[in-house]
């Protein structure tokens, strides 16, 4: 009897101490400092900061809505947008677990399903560019997308966010005529998202209209800003510049006499920039260079800056350049020197002025606000309108 109760005493003490143990380990819950100082408010606030584009901030205040709801399901699914927005996309799925653990609403649910498209999305488009190629572990990140699109849009079937973000999930795996699918379903709800849906629908028709043959044109396509290193893949992937040269430019012969001696010495082939020597591009960049264009030749440090953005104007020089050699007619160089320019922000003074008149007269390029007749010589070019120009230019030349 007494070995008895001295088991049933060792027994309560180790449930005693456990029982301490788990209260310890378990999350402590913050006093709020003000009325202000609520679950609600700081999700609000971190929503309001994440769309902002404010990540660590959003993460904050998720934070703090958890430290006084630790089962704060919302709060701790926007931890995991917040995550994913700054790259830690393992992070942002383990938050997003936590939420769905504790989620109890369907609209909780809901915004935890779309979460994990974000996610998913982000996941993926970080691994995207022109070149890279994709961890193994993101091969079936488009499936899992549609999986929690399918639960989304059981909970609710007119869901404009759920449409809007499994558009861009489609976006990002290229498929223009699925994504255009999910933008337009945005439209027709006429609820949210409806500014968002309609510049990415208006994308994904001039992606189609432009038609990009390659591989790598296909991705550039969905570039909002294009490269030095993209503007050469895409002359020599979708406008094949090399045969076109080959093709248009006149053969010149060189009759006059020659050393032998010397004839026979060939000149050493000039090194590649250095910064391309890497570059996922570094084949159309050195074919690029090789043939000739202006504006995409390499600096005079030897280097190409491949990451560079191009510009209209620079992109208008390039096409300039292009048109002069293949037509032979050099005329083109100054044949709108000295006239008046038709944009209100365009002096004709300007180094590239003849080369925007060249391409705006011929409608290959045209003025960026259609409101207000300006050009945007400074702004950027996206990959569709890259793919454009360069589809005219070839039914122009009939190539």
């Amino acid at each position: 009897m007494i070995e008895s109760s001295r088991y049933k005493k060792l027994w309560v003490l180790i449930m005693f101490f456990a029982c301490v143990l788990m209260i310890s380990c378990a999350q402590k819950v913050r006093v709020p400092t003000s009325q202000l100082d609520t679950p609600d408010h700081h999700f609000a606030t971190g929503m309001k900061l994440l769309n902002q584009e404010k990540f660590g901030d959003a993460q904050r205040e998720f934070e703090l809505a958890i430290e006084l709801d630790p089962k704060y399901a919302g709060a701790h699914a926007g931890v995991g947008l917040a995550k994913a927005y700054q790259a830690d996309y393992k992070g942002g799925f383990a938050a997003l677990d936590r939420a769905f653990e504790n989620a109890k609403s369907d609209e909780e649910k809901l915004f935890i399903h779309i979460g994990y498209i974000r996610v998913n999305t982000l996941s993926r488009a970080s691994c995207m560019q022109v070149g890279v190629v994709c961890k193994r572990e993101n091969k079936d990140w488009l499936d899992l997308s549609r999986g929690e699109f399918e639960k989304a849009i059981l909970i609710d079937p007119a869901s404009a966010a759920a449409y809007y973000y499994m558009g861009l999930c489609y976006k990002t795996a290229l498929d223009v005529v699925q994504a255009s699918q999910m933008f337009s379903k945005v439209l027709e709800f006429k609820k949210d998202y409806i500014n968002e849906a309609d510049r990415e629908w208006n994308l994904m028709q001039k992606i189609q209209r432009a038609m990009p043959g390659s591989v790598t044109g296909r991705q550039i396509a969905f570039v909002e800003k294009i490269t030095r290193a993209d503007a050469a893949a895409l002359f020599m992937e979708e406008m094949k510049i090399d045969t076109l040269y080959r093709k248009r430019t006149p053969k010149t012969f060189d009759t006059s006499f020659k050393n032998p001696e010397k004839a026979a010495i060939k000149p050493k082939a000039a090194a590649p920039p250095a910064d391309i020597i890497n570059h996922p591009l570094k084949s159309d960049i050195e074919g690029i260079i090789e043939i000739g264009v202006r504006g995409l030749e390499a600096y005079h440090d030897g280097l190409f800056r491949p990451n560079d953005l191009v510009e209209r104007a620079a992109y208008a020089m390039m096409i300039e350049d292009i048109l002069i050699k293949v037509s032979g007619d050099n005329a083109l160089a100054t044949r709108f020197i000295g006239s008046t320019s038709p944009f209100p922000d365009l002096r004709s003074d300007l180094p590239y002025f003849n080369a925007v008149m060249v391409v705006t007269t011929r409608q290959i390029m045209g003025a960026k606000n259609i409101t207000t007749g300006e050009f945007v010589p400074m702004g950027p070019v996206g990959g569709a309108d890259a793919l454009l120009i360069i589809r005219k230019i070839r039914e122009e030349l009939k190539f």
